[in-house]
């Protein structure tokens, strides 16, 4: 890929669709689809440290996916245990984790494992990846909103200090910079309540590839297109 280290987006979001699909055209359970595409986030996460990323997002598990069978959820759990085992690696490599969404719905020792590794790597600044679990953009901004009204309460700020710097700050993402590009895989053409205040000016991009299949050169196409779009911020050129 040859493109302008200028032109490639800070923050990238991505909604890793199309794991049961994949997995039912090839005649697998959707069990085996999410396993391949657990094996895809960790190929186009180590990609996009490599061309220089410094921000990735991926949309794992959300706050609707516990309506999913049990055995599907069990297995979705399963594959980010063993993420978080592995997740040392990262560590290693001078990347920094965060895990967005409400921690609480998960067993202690998972919770734990993701607080431990967010602790480890919190002065990393080489590359963010955030894996959002248990996550919902509304969620996220209530969570936000909650936080303020507790600070309100306890006189730490007044109803005057609230803008939109405060909300921000407060949101699971932090200190992150807002989404540039969101890309989804899978054919669907929506963002599913995925970081959408971080999204406000973010380039969408959707492919019909399945997540499973969606490779670097994948990546590549989306950046190539993001590359060309002229971002005007509500302004104009």
């Amino acid at each position: 890929m040859i493109i302008d280290k200028n032109k490639l987006p800070i923050h990238i979001g991505f909604i890793m669709d199309g794991n049961g699909r994949w997995a039912s055209k090839k005649g697998l359970p959707r069990t085996a689809g999410h396993a391949e595409g657990a094996q895809t986030f960790r190929k186009i996460a180590r990609y996009c440290k490599k061309i220089g990323i410094k921000y990735i997002t991926f949309y794992a598990f959300s706050t609707e996916n516990w309506k999913r069978p049990a055995d599907e959820v069990d297995t979705i759990m399963k594959l980010f245990w063993q993420y978080l085992e592995e997740a040392k690696d990262f560590v290693k490599d001078n990347t920094r984790l965060i895990f967005l969404g409400d921690k609480s719905r998960f067993e202690d020792k998972m919770r734990e494992k993701m607080i431990s590794l967010e602790k480890a790597s919190e002065n990393f600044d080489e590359m963010t990846v955030a894996i959002a679990m248990n996550y919902g953009g509304r969620d996220d901004i209530v969570h936000s909103v909650k936080e303020i009204a507790r600070m309100v309460k306890e006189g730490y700020v007044s109803p005057s200090d609230i803008d939109e710097e405060l909300v921000e700050s407060l949101l699971y993402t932090g200190n992150m910079p807002d989404a540039d590009l969101i890309i989804r895989p899978g054919g669907e053409k929506r963002i599913s309540n995925f970081l959408i205040w971080q999204s406000s000016y973010a380039e969408l991009y959707f492919t019909d590839v399945l997540w499973p299949d969606f490779s670097p050169k994948e990546l590549d196409k989306a950046l190539e297109d993001y590359a060309l779009r002229g971002r005007r911020f509500g302004g104009v050129v």
